[in-house]
């Protein structure tokens, strides 16, 4: 049915735009064979009116003209419809080409591929790195959930969801039902902010933890969507990046690198353990519960207590 529509509101398209002159509802019916399979003359008007809002939505600019006879007609001039010469520069074509090669994840590869080589055969220079057979490095992005590819989607096309979603100090899962905003990439994990309908508040999701499908449901978004989604504070926000204090903590020797990074001060306590002091805020302790055996929060208490129970909740699981 999708491919049906598609092709029938590219027959309209293409007739509107290959017209020297206006063409009237009945020349249209007549022209296009979808349209000639319509049985009754209210159902194509309504079939009529569907199409040419939806072309107009998409920006096709379609004039509606009115003969001296008092007929409607309409017609789609080419000179309306063209897009402007597309012009880069050598540095505005290699940040494309950066760009298209980020993404791993199948889909979006192939969209990106052919995106430039449209570019390319309509004059775009080649970067310098494009000129050689391969490059030393290559920039990536990694898309890898199961749940991207839809939740992408459902993002671009304003489409509820639901998916089961397990909390970092959660055994099992719960049915989440979100209207999605935006996706973005942090510190090698992808995240979706959205309006979480069941919380009736806007929450923060990692994909890692979504298990099983991501399904789309119909109906509108029941909350204004933000004019600028700031998802990268949110996510940092929540992981504690924004710290409000120091916590003391010892780690074993020879792990928890991420951890060792963002210490501020490191100290050798034997040849099997070293304290650390690290930046404590929000979300430090499902970090923490996350290095297991090889991590102990000396202080502050509250910290302390809280990766106890993550660690508890994982154990009875």
């Amino acid at each position: 049915m999708a491919i049906a529509k598609a092709e029938r509101l590219m027959n309209l398209a293409l007739c509107l735009l290959g017209t020297g002159r206006p063409l009237s509802k009945r020349e249209l019916r007549t022209s296009i064979e979808a349209y000639i399979e319509v049985a009754s003359e209210d159902a194509f008007n309504r079939m009529f009116e569907r199409d040419k809002d939806d072309l107009r939505e998409l920006g096709m600019v379609i004039e509606t003209v009115e003969s001296v006879d008092g007929d409607v007609g309409y017609v789609a001039r080419r000179d309306r419809n063209q897009l402007p010469p597309v012009t880069l520069d050598a540095e505005e074509a290699a940040a494309l080409g950066l760009a298209a090669r980020v993404w791993q994840q199948a889909r979006l590869a192939g969209a990106a591929s052919g995106a430039l080589q449209k570019l390319r055969a309509a004059g775009m220079p080649l970067a310098e790195e494009e000129q050689e057979s391969y490059s030393a490095l290559e920039p990536r992005v990694p898309a890898g959930e199961a749940a991207f590819e839809p939740l992408m989607i459902a993002c671009r096309d304003r489409r509820p969801v639901t998916f089961a979603y397990r909390k970092s100090n959660a055994v099992r899962a719960d049915t989440r039902q979100v209207e999605p905003w935006a996706l973005e990439c942090w510190r090698g994990h992808w995240y979706l902010a959205g309006y979480d309908r069941d919380r009736g508040a806007a929450r923060v999701f990692r994909l890692s933890r979504i298990a099983g499908r991501v399904r789309s449901r119909s109906g509108a978004f029941s909350a204004r969507v933000p004019d600028q989604v700031a998802l990268r504070e949110s996510v940092a926000r929540w992981a504690g990046e924004h710290a409000t204090g120091q916590a003391r903590i010892r780690l074993r020797a020879g792990s928890g690198y991420p951890l060792r990074a963002r210490a501020t001060r490191i100290t050798g306590v034997d040849a099997d353990w070293d304290e650390l002091e690290i930046p404590y805020g929000h979300g430090l302790d499902a970090w923490l519960a996350e290095f297991g055996p090889d991590v102990l929060v000396l202080d502050p208490a509250e910290l302390r207590a809280d990766v106890v129970d993550r660690l508890r909740a994982v154990a009875k699981g």
